[in-house]
């Protein structure tokens, strides 16, 4: 076996032993919600490119910073679903399947939902700091920020993804997407490439309390620390 392969199995062996199972057991039937994510992006995409049902989604779904928080907090749950009207959304329907799908394995439905929301909202608190902080800080934005339409499903997904690759020990993985975030607001200095980050930086946190939560168990139980 060569080194790459050793790494490979080292890197991806854990994450690949929990999601085959179920997969080979219970096929489409082991990722529900990652199916319904898939079709209600579908659906939102349609319905938000018809004359008839742009509005509609922009009223249920679309979070802009200059909205009142309370109006913005009722919509940022299916936010998280409604991707941006002028890319292609197929992209982001395989990004949701395979990563939400991954998570929904890993993790059980609802954590992983309930993280892909936490990721979400960080983007849409953070955009409401940045403006506040305004341009001249290192973490701002410009005022004309407020009006554009915060990250869709992609925060999400990028939350989901660092966290599921943080939990199975895949580092490497979880790196390279930080990096990616990273180096896509360096070439492209938008909301959305920012909003990413906060998403990470927000699920970092949450790793660092699951970690900080397992050694202080394991710490009174007076076991080996175990890695997760």
């Amino acid at each position: 076996m060569t080194w790459i392969a050793r790494w490979a199995r080292a890197e991806w062996g854990p994450l690949y032993a929990t999601v085959r199972g179920p997969l080979l057991r219970r096929r489409w039937r082991a990722v529900p919600m990652a199916i319904g994510a898939v079709c209600l992006t579908a659906a939102l995409q349609f319905t938000q490119n018809q004359p008839w049902g742009h509005g509609f989604v922009q009223d249920v779904g679309a979070v802009r910073a200059e909205d009142p928080l309370w109006l913005a907090l009722l919509r940022t749950p299916l936010s998280l679903f409604v991707p941006a009207p002028d890319l292609p959304v197929w992209g982001a329907l395989a990004q949701i399947l395979v990563v939400f799908g991954i998570a929904e394995i890993c993790l059980g439905w609802w954590r992983a939902l309930a993280l892909a929301y936490a990721a979400t909202l960080a983007g849409t608190l953070y955009a409401r700091l940045g403006i506040w902080l305004g341009p001249d800080s290192p973490i701002g934005l410009p005022a004309s920020d407020a009006r554009v339409v915060d990250t869709g499903p992609s925060a999400a997904v990028v939350g989901l993804a660092v966290f599921v690759a943080w939990r199975c020990r895949a580092y490497a993985t979880a790196g390279v997407v930080i990096v990616a975030m990273v180096v896509e607001v360096l070439l492209k200095d938008n909301l959305a490439g920012k909003e990413h980050l906060a998403a990470i930086a927000a699920v970092l946190v949450l790793c660092g309390i699951r970690g900080l939560r397992h050694r202080r168990a394991d710490n009174a139980s007076g076991l080996p620390p175990i890695r997760s």
